[in-house]
């Protein structure tokens, strides 16, 4: 089976508002094995709002409507309801009653226009809103030769999620079959997003009952699997074994097999091997202790760091030759060496990390361009260094910065 969730109200197409609710909605479908297909956001025009619902009907068995139920005159969601379904919208006398007992309970007047709440599209079985003055309504109709369950909730979250989960949801379980959604959430970092399809694409394509998306975005690839069964087993083993393979592919480049980030992954690593880790960073300035630091339980392996920016301070607190950086420059491999050398043996961690780059957008020379960063590992007896030119504006080359240094330290962990 498959919904459209339509999201309806003119501010939600606006930069100051956002739908969260179709979050939550498909959550909760997901859990009862119904996948969401389509989410549309439609202004309060009623003509705009029909055809959507319109669309809606001819390519989804299931149509949740949020919003639009209110008393006021751009509240049109059941007028359009019904237009598109070709019935007509009658007024229930019992939601009268209770809305005006409501505003006497509460010592207010009730306007004329809450009326409009009591309006009932023909054939809809009424859901009451505990948490509010407008119903939803629940439909099991037909359109042109096919079946179809239509719901209609209010848009404010305190009543659209509490009456969907306790009115719509168990509904839906009375009429559909058992179906049960599996996901999986592979992440890979330092492999391009078509690089990632090239490698997997032969491998996912034989799996045509599992739903495979590939996300690219905050320096790494999202790999999301997703099964539907009629048992949560049988969904659950498809998923994991197409998993398996693309891990075995992936090889390196995979770093989370169940949604973990890679500075959770990294701190595991840190603690099953009784590590510490120490950083010096000038051009991600403090990007990559901000982000370690930002996992709960991250000082029982992280020790610290230092933002070393000027040339003084890399001597000064990491103990890099004045000499050194006079021969090579500040953004050298040699100076970055020194500088995961020098953090280490400051804080006396197990590990130090050492970042030196041009940022941009200013700094950058011919021989040195803005993206040019030099990332260095010291651990054990060893301390190497990668050369790295990343594109981009200033943040976007120092949050790459601080996923290579990461991801360094993962694979010398590992």
């Amino acid at each position: 089976m498959k919904c459209e969730i339509i999201a309806v109200g003119s501010e939600l197409l606006t930069p100051y508002r956002q739908d969260t609710n179709s979050l939550y909605l498909t959550e909760k479908l997901n859990e009862i094995g119904v996948a969401v297909a389509f989410k549309t956001i439609v202004g309060d025009k009623r003509r705009d709002l029909v055809n959507a619902v319109k669309t809606a009907l001819g390519r989804a068995d299931l149509v949740a409507v949020m919003g639009g139920l209110g008393p006021t005159e751009d509240d049109l969601s059941r007028e359009a309801v019904a237009e598109a379904l070709g019935v007509s919208v009658r007024r229930d006398n019992n939601i009268v009653v209770e809305l005006a007992a409501r505003f006497a309970q509460r010592r207010m007047q009730m306007t004329d226009n809450n009326l409009k709440q009591a309006d009932v599209i023909d054939g809809a079985v009424v859901l009451p809103n505990a948490n509010g003055t407008a119903p939803g309504l629940w439909l099991d109709t037909k359109y042109g030769n096919h079946r179809k369950l239509v719901m209609l909730v209010p848009g404010p979250p305190g009543e659209c999620k509490p009456l969907f989960a306790g009115q719509c949801i168990p509904r839906l379980k009375e009429i559909l079959p058992p179906r049960y959604i599996a996901k999986r959430v592979l992440k890979a970092t330092m492999i391009g997003e078509s690089a990632a399809d090239t490698l997997l694409a032969p491998i996912y394509m034989k799996y045509p009952d599992v739903e495979t998306t590939i996300l690219a975005g905050n320096c790494e690839i999202q790999l999301q699997l997703f099964c539907t069964k009629p048992s949560l087993d049988a969904a659950q083993a498809r998923v994991d074994e197409l998993a398996s393979r693309m891990e075995e592919a992936l090889d390196l480049h995979l770093f989370s097999s169940t949604g973990e980030t890679l500075e959770q992954i990294v701190l595991f690593y840190l603690e099953l091997k009784r590590e510490t880790l120490a950083v010096a960073e000038s051009c991600t300035g403090g990007l990559l202790a901000q982000r370690v630091t930002s996992i709960s339980g991250s000082s029982r392996s992280f020790l610290g760091g230092a933002v070393v920016y000027s040339n003084e301070l890399k001597t000064d607190f990491c103990g890099v030759p004045p000499a050194l950086i006079e021969e090579h420059g500040a953004v050298s491999p040699d100076v970055a060496e020194a500088m995961a050398r020098g953090i280490r043996q400051r804080t006396g961690a197990s590990m130090g990390v050492g970042i030196t780059g041009i940022a941009g957008p200013n700094g950058g020379t011919e021989e040195k361009p803005v993206g040019l960063v030099y990332i260095a590992v010291s651990y054990g007896s060893k301390t190497e260094s990668l050369e790295c030119n990343f594109r981009g504006d200033r943040e976007r080359i120092r949050q790459w910065a601080s996923q290579q240094a990461l991801d360094m330290v993962r694979r010398r962990l590992m």
